[in-house]
């Protein structure tokens, strides 16, 4: 990657995205996740070279400056939480795609994201109710939405939201999880033993 087009074209194919130039100032083209308008890549030209501000998690901040001599603290950002890319063919493509990628996770944090990581957790042969995985998204009062996630799930493989029931240990209904009895199913298969459509807390729950 050494062009601004190149760049803006990996970053326009993250979903729910867009292109803008807010300084009325051409040389600064940015790409925003549009769920919270924040920009999760900035471009921009300087000193001969097309540079990349990218968000970083401060942890991994100093890890990709000390690889890259091309990396460097974010130029006119918060020098922990920004890095700056300089693409002068030094940085293997695959690695200013990941540093992108990651700018565009801490972006685009969401309350589905966290939903969905919450539930990522949930040990085999354990299920959590609603309210356990709203408040490990961060907002126990948001057992409701957490219903809505698990049924837009968009990756059903890694996301094992079948470990899921609401306070009772009751299951979902029918709609959910792939038709009449699966999430029973499912539970059933790793040794969790449904009696009438319901789930034995005390002997099932996650302990987080």
């Amino acid at each position: 990657m050494k062009t601004r087009e190149e760049v803006l074209k990996y970053g326009l194919s993250f979903p729910n995205t867009y292109q803008e130039a807010p300084f009325q100032d051409q040389n600064w083209q940015l790409v925003r996740y549009k769920g919270n308008k924040k920009a999760f890549l900035w471009t921009y030209e300087r000193d001969g070279y097309v540079n990349l501000n990218v968000k970083v998690d401060p942890e991994k901040a100093h890890f990709w400056r000390k690889i890259y001599k091309s990396v460097i603290p974010g130029y006119h950002q918060n020098k922990e939480h920004w890095n700056t890319i300089i693409l002068d063919g030094s940085i293997p493509d695959k690695d200013i795609k990941l540093m992108i990628a990651e700018s565009y996770d801490l972006i685009s944090d969401s309350p589905s994201k966290r939903i969905y990581e919450a539930v990522k957790k949930i040990p085999y042969g354990h299920v959590a109710t609603y309210a356990q995985i709203a408040e490990l998204a961060g907002d126990k009062k948001m057992a409701r939405a957490v219903g809505n996630a698990l049924h837009k799930n968009p990756d059903p493989d890694n996301i094992p939201c079948f470990r899921v029931v609401n306070s009772k240990g009751e299951l979902a209904g029918e709609f959910a999880f792939g038709g009449l009895g699966a999430q029973a199913r499912l539970l059933e298969a790793e040794g969790i033993t449904v009696t009438d459509g319901r789930v034995d807390l005390g002997a099932f729950q996650w302990k987080n």
